[in-house]
């Protein structure tokens, strides 16, 4: 079993099996946090829109979520942390520094307008990129440790304690919080309905802070394995190519197309930049992990088209008010 580890991992690494495990362990319960944060999110504005309403979508809502959680997000959240275990250190960096150095460019040029939707899709998009963040801060937190698998199995003991919250009060919101806020008399929903309305604002906070701690460590990373100074000019150039690109194409089209069609595309031509540039510099391992990359990308994205559904709707009811002013003036 190690072996055939190894032979994924691929020969710039060695890594002990038990650490990489617990590594994307972490992973996979953060981004497993911030779905569930995110449908509850959802559905209690949802409920808050209007009581008439309430009903029919919450049943709808509630229904498809809860009968996929029973073997399905189980089965997601288990192939993330293979997936996160086998991503390599060095393909978790880049993917980690392009993901960031994106949204930024995203949020100087057009910005995330007031009700927040810009926020809710790169929430949404950021997915496997925060499993990588995670493993990446935990990999360059622990280099030299003396006890690092024991430290890393107290962190994933930890991240499975606060998914398994998540997940618990997720599933007591989606059956019972349009009864329970109604008649008040649930702790839990009482809670969610005075303060239901910081969860994103907070989820914003922590994904922020967690990006920017793995942006040192993936730079320090990124440093130690492609930046010798005779590989710099060599690794520079079809980075700031390919990002180049990138960023144009996107910009271009994303006003043309569905949310959820450039929201595909724009996965594509992260990891599309990056395999080209694996193929150039590359060895072969990081290649591989690029592959691995984009099978990640799609167990996130493809498992949260009711969280995409939702970020869409309230892209148009917030584009319908201003559609009406301007067809009056």
């Amino acid at each position: 079993m190690f072996f055939s580890f190894a032979w994924i991992t691929g020969p710039s690494f060695d890594s002990n099996p038990i650490d990489c495990f617990f590594q994307g362990l972490v992973g996979a319960c953060g981004i497993s946090m911030l779905c569930h944060l995110m449908r509850i999110y959802n559905l209690i504005q949802t409920c808050s829109d209007s009581e008439t309403e309430t009903e029919s979508k919450q049943s709808s809502f509630s229904a498809s979520n809860l009968l996929r959680g029973n073997w399905i997000t189980v089965l997601q959240f288990w192939f993330l942390t293979v997936l996160l275990s086998l991503v390599g250190l060095r393909v978790s960096s880049l993917i980690v520094l392009e993901f960031s150095l994106r949204a930024v460019s995203a949020w100087a040029s057009a910005g995330l307008d007031a009700k927040g939707r810009g926020l809710d899709l790169l929430l949404i998009q950021c997915q496997f990129s925060l499993g990588c963040a995670l493993t990446c801060t935990l990999d360059f937190l622990h280099q030299g440790a003396l006890h690092s698998s024991f430290s890393l199995f107290l962190a994933a003991a930890l991240s499975w304690a606060l998914a398994s919250a998540s997940h618990s009060v997720w599933r007591h919101v989606a059956r019972l919080y349009p009864l329970h806020s109604r008649e008040r008399y649930c702790g839990k929903c009482i809670t969610l309905l005075a303060s239901g309305h910081t969860i994103l604002a907070s989820l914003q906070r922590a994904v922020v802070l967690a990006f920017a701690i793995a942006a040192v460590a993936s730079t320090a990373t990124v440093y130690d394995h492609f930046l010798s100074q005779k590989d710099a000019l060599k690794f520079w150039t079809p980075l700031t190519l390919c990002y180049t690109m990138l960023v144009v194409y996107i910009q271009e089209d994303q006003q043309r197309q569905t949310g959820r069609e450039a929201l595909l595309q724009t996965v594509v031509m992260r990891l599309g930049g990056l395999l080209v540039l694996m193929l150039m510099m590359g060895h072969w391992s990081d290649v591989l992990h690029v592959l691995i990359g984009f099978l990640g990308e799609a167990v996130c994205l493809l498992p949260s088209q009711d969280l995409l559904k939702a970020a869409l709707k309230e892209e148009e009811e917030n584009r319908a008010p201003v559609t009406k002013r301007r067809n009056s003036q």
